[in-house]
């Protein structure tokens, strides 16, 4: 007699989001809006000008609000691709991270972040940029999303939240 096979977990959407010109608890609530479970912090660098947005301080905030947080430092673009964007040469920066989606790191944490949005996780990817276009992490989203057929929706906190 034939056992009923499990039922394979349902690909939650994968999000992303960009904090530029957000605060913290407009973020956070765009979070919470779209029900993520966990933040992916694609960031090769988790420190900010930006008050909140850094690594300990953004990971307790989102705790404290039952939001999971994993710094993947090997998904965050390298220092030269970095200088590229500051500099506007978008073609420059994404010739960078796509190299540097080559390397050890790059490919195992794609394999985790990849587990992770299959074990039915809904997940959200953050960076600095407010635009996708212009950020590395839709190209992680695009990666994830062939992998395993996860819907991708760019998230884009209220930048008026909380001004008065």
């Amino acid at each position: 007699m034939a056992t009923a096979s499990a039922k394979p977990k349902v690909v939650k959407p994968l999000l992303t989001i960009g904090y530029e010109q957000a605060t913290v608890g407009a973020v956070i609530a765009e979070l919470k809006r779209a029900k993520a479970d966990m933040v992916i912090d694609t960031r090769a660098v988790a420190s900010s000008r930006k008050p909140g947005f850094s690594k300990k301080q953004f990971a307790a905030g989102l705790n404290d609000r039952g939001v999971g947080y994993l710094h993947l430092q090997g998904l965050g673009t390298p220092k030269e691709g970095r200088l590229a964007a500051r500099a506007g040469d978008m073609d420059k920066l994404f010739r960078i991270y796509g190299k540097h989606l080559k390397t050890a790191k790059a490919r195992e944490e794609l394999d985790e972040l990849t587990a992770l949005a299959k074990s039915g996780k809904r997940l959200c990817l953050l960076c600095f940029e407010r635009d996708p276009k212009q950020c590395h992490r839709q190209w992680i989203a695009e990666i994830v999303q062939e992998r395993t057929g996860a819907k991708v929706t760019h998230l884009a906190a209220d930048i008026f939240a909380g001004k008065v």
